[in-house]
């Protein structure tokens, strides 16, 4: 059975950080890709990032351009857990992110993994609340 545990997260003022982590068990592909999305009360849920693991092309990664140059994702070592660390927060950061997973990995558009699919993510987090207080 497919488990995503999420850890991190919190409050901080604009322009602090933050790291989320999500852990990831049960997958038996050999490749796979982890998001990051978040969703405010009363919106859609929006992607964030995502990143391409296992074997063969691992660590190709995808942005929301809202994100961009602020937030990274990455493969913490050669297990299967993902961090995403936040930088430059800004007050509309704040929303309840969730990490979700699907495999095997999808190649559209020029991109793996891409967030703005979010129907490709098949398995879910619970979610950890970000707050970003200006």
């Amino acid at each position: 059975q497919v488990q995503l545990v999420e850890s991190g997260g919190g409050s901080v003022q604009a322009g602090g950080s933050l790291r989320l982590s999500c852990a990831a068990s049960g997958y038996t592909y050999s490749s796979y890709c982890m998001g990051w999305f978040r969703q405010v009360p009363g919106k859609e849920r929006e992607g964030v990032a995502g990143i391409r693991i296992g074997s063969a092309g691992s660590g190709r990664t995808y942005y929301a351009d809202s994100v961009k140059g602020r937030f990274t994702i990455s493969q913490r070592n050669a297990d299967y857990t993902v961090t995403l660390q936040m930088n430059s927060l800004k007050s509309e950061d704040t929303a309840m992110y969730y990490c979700a997973a699907y495999g095997p990995p999808v190649w559209v558009g020029g991109s793996w993994c891409r967030t703005d699919l979010t129907y490709n993510y098949k398995d879910w987090g619970q979610g950890t609340q970000v707050t970003v207080s200006s």
